[in-house]
Order: structure tokens, then C-alpha cells, then sequence
């Protein structure tokens, strides 16, 4: 980490993270409930994790019951960087320093590969203390290896006895989650001592469900783009000529673009869960696009803003069965259409009636002769490189054919477009009032299931949207979160990722108020993360959380 920090980092420092009233007590206990069910596919989940299956809700109160005896713990971030992750390191650190001055804490190196490699450094005070409400995961930083195959598991445990570890806390999303609940499966039934807990993280927010409230670093992320987002909003309205077209990140669920949506109140938001629901093809959603340009342009509105999640692409129904198509083709037949001397021979080739239907051949056609490339490669786990499509150009190249045509046939509009993406700048910003408490709180949640000796979990922290000295901290079986998946072509038990609910309060007051977002300059220019200032402006989360608990 660099010596020279910034003055507003040196101000981060020495904040003092909020914590439920349960953590901040000196005595703890961990109280568990009635035994709990997945609500689907039982018997399959039973048969995988038959020693962690059916464990009970837990819940961390004040009172007698942890044993304060010192403890060897590591701690692993897995996959996607998220606002808040040293945070956790940090509450974790404490909260196991408190109970006992003699707990080692070790930071296992660049993801889970470092834990089957038995990578890993001390995590002293003086570590701990650089990266105190700071973004990123340089502290130990991260991966995306999993921990799945019987060499991987088996090389864990080794390494794990070596280092005479009692705990690991896996720090990541619903994938890193799942996998932390193999781990403890396997562990628990080879009669290993260590336990493993998991702790939610995703920007994209879909690691959620009735336990998990919210997923953290999605209120920074949110709060870093829409900060974006309306600086681009007010430079439309500024210069009044362009249009911005904004990809998100947000692959399997729309919730960045939503909540974006409803701090900024861009002209058009694009939800896949519902181009899903309904059945949009691909030039029914450039046809919604093109109606609001042209009464924008009728208004005298030549500019405006467009935000996509850029996993849309996988929810529209013509462009699921093309790559359904394609998948086919390459599987059949990939050697020999790479053999082809040119993209037109290739694209006569599959687009050839004995290969794909006349609609998704004119789908394939519509396309820009880069993205049709694109989706004539294969990834290393077989599928078509979907998320290598820029979603926001592909968009503007369709829309802007579309307005050609409407030109061609005495229908002029102005229509000059940029295109941006937003995904790297939020993910390792520095956090959020909330997410620092929040992050802090789990961290602190997971240090006592590791002293009450309980595995197979994922930690949680609920009523949010209420002031910290209700929070409530505790936990829930992984394998009450389970459901059955297919991932690379197979079916697999993994945590259920929650996408928009169409019946849900957020995307209710996004559909009420968008068509008049559509065609006024109704634009909200949310500024930066703020830190310091009245609790309402600085520790709020975000529109989606709070619309869900109805606060």
C-alpha cells in the first residue's frame, strides 16, 4: 500500500464503525432456533451436505456462552472486489482480539487459490490498522479460483492442520458462498476441527433473500455510479446534443441499474427481468428506445440518457434462442467454421437454413459485424462469450439504423450518441457510512460463529434501515439457501441469486414514474458518497433497501 494517503483517508481512519448493541456487548452468546429446510430440491441437498444439512437459524444475543480461548483464523476474499471488504477484515480482527488478546488472524493471498496453495500472511494490528474504512481487497487481495474438486478440498485440509487453523471466513458472493459450504461439508466429515463461515458480497446485489437483507458494497457501488450518472445528466442538459448511452455492471440482475434508476431518474432504465417477463425481442426493445427519441426530438430534446444492465443481452428472447443456435453450431462444427477464410463465409455458414431458423438468422444479421464475431467464440468452459458484447454500443449501432430508416422515409431526428461503461470505478471505492458499519458488523458477526464453533454458514446482519442500535446480527444455514441450477451446462446446487421483483416496491415506483421520466428533464443529481454531515444524508441506504422494508 502506498505511504502517502489522502487527507479525506486519513479522516476515514480514525472513523469508529457502528455495531448492534449484541456485538458491543462484552459477553456473547450464540442462540440457535428450529431446524431449517431448503424450499426446494431436498433430497438432492441432503444427499450433498448430509452433515451440515438442516442446521438451525442462529442468532448472536448478549450472555454468557462463548468460550474466550485463543483461536488461528484466516480469512479469504473471493471473486469481485465490493466497497467494505477490509472492513470485515477489520471487524473480524477485533472482534476475535477482544475475546481474547492471544488470536491469530491470517490473510490468505489472492483468493482462494492461496488457501489450496496455503498462501497467506499475518494479519497484525499494524496491517489491519492501513486499511481501517478503506475500499478494494489489496489488504490480501482476491480471486476467482473455487475450491471444489476432492485435490482442492483435500490440499485445504492439509494446509489447515499444518497451520493448526480453527476457523476460515470466506468473504464473497453467492458462487464463493456455495463453495465455503463445501468446504465445510467436506471438513466437517472428515472430522477436521476447523469450521467455515461465509459473509455476503456482491455489488450486484442479488445475494439476497429473507435472511440477507442486502449484499454488501451494493449501497457504494450504487452511490459511486449514480454519482456518475447524474454528472452526465447534467451535462446533457447542458450541452443539449448528445445522447448517453450507460452500461452497468449487473450481469444476472438488474438491481444496479434500478437503483441507479431511482437516484438519478435517467430518460429510459432497461430492466432484463422484465424484457424477460414479457418476451421482448431484440427490436422490440430497440423500437421503446426509438419511440422516446423521436417525442424527445419532437419536444426540441435532442439528448438524453439510456442506462443497461449489461447482462440484458441473455434476457431477450430472440437473442437467447440465437445463442441457443450458436451454441449448437460450434459444438458440431467449430474446428471447420474457424477454418473459413472470412467473416462472410462464416456468416453464410451458420446463417444457412440447415443450421438456424429464418428469424434467428435475421437476428444474427441485425447485428454489427463485430458482435456477430464475438458470438462465434467459444469460452474455456464452452459457452458463447456473451459478456464480451458492449451492450451500450451494440444498442446505439441498432437504434441508430433504425432512425436511419426512419429518415429514409422523411422522418428526420437528430440523434448523436455516446456510449460509456461503469464498473471498475465503483467496486473498490471507498465506503459508505453504511457499508463501513455494515461491513464492520459482519465481520465482527462471523468472529463469534467461529468461536461457537459453527460451520456451514453465512453470516447476516438484519433490520438495516433502522437505526444500528437495532441491527441484529446473526446467521443462516447455507444449505437452507441452496436450489438446483444449471451452471456450464450442468446442473449444480448453488446459492439462488435474486433478480428484480417485478412485484417488488422498487421496480413498482421505477414503472409509476418512468414514462414521465421518459420525455421531461426530470434528472436527480445525487454528488458524491458523503461521510461526514446529518446521519439522514450520510449513513441512509440505498432506495431499493429502503422501499423493500418499507422505510
Amino acid at each position: 500500500m502506498s505511504a502517502r494517503i489522502s487527507d479525506l483517508q486519513k479522516q476515514r481512519a480514525g472513523y469508529q464503525p457502528k455495531l448492534p448493541p449484541a456485538l458491543r456487548s462484552g459477553k456473547i452468546k450464540v442462540e440457535l432456533g428450529a431446524a431449517t429446510e431448503p424450499a426446494t430440491d431436498r433430497e438432492a441437498i441432503r444427499k450433498e451436505f448430509p452433515n451440515t444439512y438442516g442446521q438451525p437459524l442462529a442468532r448472536i444475543v448478549h450472555g454468557e456462552g462463548l468460550e474466550s480461548t485463543p483461536l488461528k483464523v484466516g480469512v479469504v476474499l473471493s471473486g469481485g472486489q465490493a466497497p467494505g471488504g477490509h472492513n470485515v477484515i477489520a471487524g473480524f480482527f477485533d472482534a476475535l482480539k477482544a475475546a481474547n488478546s492471544e488470536s491469530r488472524l491470517f490473510g490468505f493471498l489472492k483468493g482462494p487459490k492461496g488457501v489450496i496453495k496455503g498462501r497467506y500472511k499475518d494479519l497484525t494490528a499494524e496491517v489491519i490498522d492501513r486499511y481501517r474504512n478503506t475500499g478494494g481487497f489489496d489488504m490480501i487481495m482476491s480471486g476467482r479460483d473455487k475450491i471444489e474438486s476432492t485435490e482442492h478440498l483435500a490440499a485445504c485440509k492439509s494446509n489447515f492442520n499444518d497451520m493448526d487453523l480453527d476457523g476460515l471466513v470466506v468473504i464473497g458472493g453467492d458462487d464463493s458462498n456455495t463453495n465455503a459450504a463445501v468446504l465445510a461439508e467436506y471438513l466437517k466429515a472428515q472430522r477436521s476441527k476447523t469450521v467455515v463461515v461465509g459473509v455476503p458480497k456482491t455489488i450486484d446485489g442479488d445475494m439476497k433473500n429473507d435472511q440477507i437483507e442486502v449484499s454488501f458494497g451494493f449501497d457504494t457501488a450504487c452511490k459511486t455510479y449514480s454519482e456518475l450518472i447524474g454528472n452526465i445528466c447534467r451535462d446533457a442538459t447542458s450541452a443539449v446534443k448528445y445522447w448517453h448511452f450507460i452500461r452497468l455492471m449487473g450481469r444476472a440482475a438488474s438491481h444496479v441499474a434500478l437503483e441507479c434508476a431511482l437516484q438519478t431518474q435517467p430518460n429510459i432504465t432497461l430492466i432484463s427481468e422484465e424484457i424477460q417477463a414479457k418476451g421482448t425481442t431484440l427490436e422490440g426493445v430497440v423500437d421503446q428506445i426509438v419511440d422516446v427519441i423521436v417525442k424527445r426530438s419532437e419536444a426540441g430534446r435532442n439528448y438524453g440518457i439510456l442506462v443497461v444492465p449489461e447482462g440484458l443481452p441473455e434476457f431477450i428472447s430472440d437473442i437467447k434462442t440465437l445463442i441457443d443456435h450458436l451454441s449448437a453450431i460450434l459444438g458440431r462444427e467449430e474446428k471447420y467454421i474457424h477454418s473459413l477464410p472470412s467473416h462472410e463465409d462464416r456468416f453464410q455458414h451458420v446463417t444457412s437454413q440447415d443450421q438456424m431458423d429464418d428469424h434467428s438468422a435475421r437476428v444474427y444479421g441485425s447485428l454489427p459485424q463485430d458482435i456477430q464475431e464475438v458470438l462465434l467464440r467459444r469460452d474455456e468452459h464452452g459457452n458463447v462469450p456473451l459478456s464480451q458484447v458492449k451492450t451500450e454500443d451494440l444498442l446505439i449501432d441498432l437504434v441508430s439504423d433504425k432512425l436511419g430508416s426512419l429518415e429514409a422515409h422523411g422522418k428526420k431526428v437528430k440523434f448523436s450518441p455516446l456510449g460509456h461503461f461503469f464498473g471498475y470505478e465503483g467496486r473498490c471505492a471507498m465506503p459508505s457510512n453504511f457499508d463501513a458499519d455494515y461491513c464492520y458488523s459482519l465481520g465482527h458477526a462471523a468472529a463469534q460463529f467461529v468461536r461457537a464453533r459453527l460451520t456451514g454458514y453465512t453470516v447476516n446482519i438484519q433490520n438495516l434501515t433502522r437505526p444500528s442500535d437495532q441491527w441484529i446480527a446473526g446467521g443462516t444455514p447455507v444449505t437452507m439457501m441452496l436450489n438446483k441450477e444449471v451452471r456450464k451446462g450442468e446442473e449444480t446446487l448453488v446459492i439462488k441469486k435474486a433478480l428484480v421483483d417485478l412485484d417488488g416496491e422498487p421496480f413498482k415506483r421505477f414503472a409509476a414514474n418512468r414514462d414521465n421520466w421518459a420525455l421531461n428533464d426530470e434528472y436527480v443529481f445525487p454528488g458524491p458518497v458523503q461521510y461526514f454531515g446529518p446521519s439522514e444524508i450520510c449513513d441512509a441506504p440505498t432506495i431499493t433497501l429502503a422501499l423493500e422494508k418499507g422505510a
